[in-house]
Formats: structure tokens, C-alpha cells, sequence
């Protein structure tokens, strides 16, 4: 029998139930996280001409680093993912490809709380194919530039992209400087190209990472997770845009966290806490 939409909550909450009790006994998964995985996919579902729906494929769960640990357990993971798979099965959905779940750190979340954040990702799409790292710089003109993409750096920062092209690194000539040994002096660079930006490596030591596989160059959709030798970044737009490889298809509606934790000091160029801000 094919589940509704309504019905996929509570589907999933049984199916991860099932698969901990072999896994990690003695597990409890929140309700309230499977409620918030389920809205994630109910949320995001991109609707084609044809009726037929894609289920977003990409889930990011933002958490309390006293937790974080926890959540990256992978037999919990492994049933998170598969408990997915099934059900969006079940509800006649399909996947652009297979789904993943990472774990983000934020100092700032309650510890009690977790965010789900859901986007789309293809496995190996005709625009990350096709580039090279010569490949031309989009102009920074309304038609080309991303339009209110950000970072959100060691789950802690909100790193605005305001320019067609933003490099990254521990040297203080980078516009945006993260000071951890594990960052190469010129690590990655992120590069506006026909209106999305694309993230290079810079031939670093320790490595550039998208959703968990090590990258040359890649091109970035809301929800990705960057990691630069281990430092996660979360790739986000406010407003993201249409996507070319899933044609004839509504807008998606983006699940959103709390995101405005920093701002960018223009006089400065050093990011401040918004909490902080009234304080100084």
C-alpha cells in the first residue's frame, strides 16, 4: 500500500526503531528529530510536469557539540539513511541519488534542539563535469551572481559571499581567513560561474570535501557540507536558484535554521557576534 505524505512520520519514526533495537540497544531517537527529518522530506519534495516527485536527497543535522558525537555514530547513521530510502519508496518518491546525513557543530544551538536542513543534490552533475579550474569568472551582476549565498563556518559563523570570487585559507590576505592548523595557507577558493558558485581545491594538505567525498572542484547547492581538512562549512542561499538538471519543476521550498549568528564587519572585515553586538 503506498503511504500519503502524512503517513511518513510515522512510518520512518518505526522503521528507525526497528533497525536501533538490533544496532544500539538501548537508543533512544528523539521523536522530535524524526518528526523534523520527516517535515525536511515532506518540505522539499521538488514536484515534475508529470506528477512524479523527487525526494531531497542531501540532510544536514545541525547540533550542540556536546551531542555531536552521538549523532556521527555510524550504525545510527546508516539507519537513519536506509530508514529514508525506504520510506520515500514506499510513498512512490525517488531519489536523485542516494541520500546521505551529515552532522554539523554549532556552539550556539540549545543543546536539546537539533535543525534539519534538506536540499537536492546530484551525484555527479553535467555542470561539474564539464568544468575546469580555467573556466571564466561570472561577472558580479544580478543575472550571474549567486544571490544571497553564505558559509556557515565551524557551524558557529555566517560568512556572507559578496564577491564573484572568495578565497580560503589560514593567510590573512584571504577573504575569508579560518586560523586552524589543519587549513593550508591557500586551501580552496569559491568561484562565481553562470550563476552558481563553484568551491576549488588549491592542491591543500589536508584536503577539500563535499557531502563526505574529497573534491578537486564542485558545484554548490544549498545544504552541502564543505569540510577543509576536517573544518566543516555549510554552503547555504536564502534565496537559491532554479535548478537546470531537475527542468519543469516548482520552486523548492527551502527548510531554514537560524542562521544570523555573525555578521561581516565591513570597516574591519572580522566577523562579529550578533548576540555580542549590543554588548560592546
Amino acid at each position: 500500500m503506498k503511504l500519503n505524505l502524512d503517513q511518513i512520520e510515522a512510518r520512518l519514526q518505526a522503521l528507525i526503531e526497528v533497525r536501533l533495537v538490533s544496532a544500539l540497544p538501548g537508543f533512544q531517537m528523539e521523536d522530535l528529530v524524526v518528526h523534523k527529518l520527516a517535515d525536511a522530506m515532506k518540505n522539499n519534495l521538488v514536484e515534475h510536469a508529470d506528477g512524479s516527485k523527487v525526494a531531497p536527497n542531501v540532510f544536514t543535522l545541525i547540533v550542540h557539540p556536546s551531542s555531536a558525537e552521538r549523532w556521527q555514530e555510524p550504525r545510527l547513521l546508516e539507519a537513519m539513511i536506509n530508514s529514508l530510502k525506504i520510506v520515500g519508496e514506499e510513498a512512490g518518491l525517488r531519489f536523485s541519488a542516494s541520500p546521505t546525513i551529515s552532522i554539523v557543530n554549532k556552539s550556539q544551538q540549545q543543546e536539546d534542539i537539533i535543525e534539519v536542513i534538506a536540499s537536492h543534490q546530484l551525484e555527479a552533475t553535467a555542470d561539474t563535469r564539464g568544468m575546469t579550474p580555467d573556466s571564466s569568472v561570472a561577472d558580479s551582476n544580478t543575472e550571474t551572481f549567486p544571490k544571497n549565498a553564505f558559509l556557515i563556518v565551524d557551524g558557529v559563523k555566517v560568512f556572507p559571499l559578496k564577491n564573484s570570487v572568495v578565497n580560503i585559507g589560514r593567510r590573512l590576505d584571504n577573504q575569508l581567513v579560518i586560523d586552524d592548523p589543519r587549513i593550508s595557507r591557500s586551501h580552496a577558493q569559491l568561484r562565481a560561474i553562470k550563476g552558481r558558485f563553484v568551491i576549488f581545491d588549491l592542491n591543500s594538505t589536508g584536503g577539500t570535501f563535499v557531502n563526505g567525498q574529497r573534491i578537486s572542484q564542485s558545484v554548490m547547492y544549498p545544504g552541502d557540507v564543505i569540510s577543509l581538512a576536517g573544518v566543516p562549512l555549510v554552503y547555504g542561499q536564502d534565496n537559491p536558484p532554479p535548478r537546470p538538471d531537475l527542468a519543469e519543476t516548482d520552486e523548492l521550498n527551502q527548510a531554514s535554521a537560524d542562521r544570523k549568528t555573525a555578521y561581516l564587519d565591513r570597516e574591519t572585515g572580522k566577523l562579529k557576534d550578533k548576540d555580542n553586538e549590543n554588548q560592546e
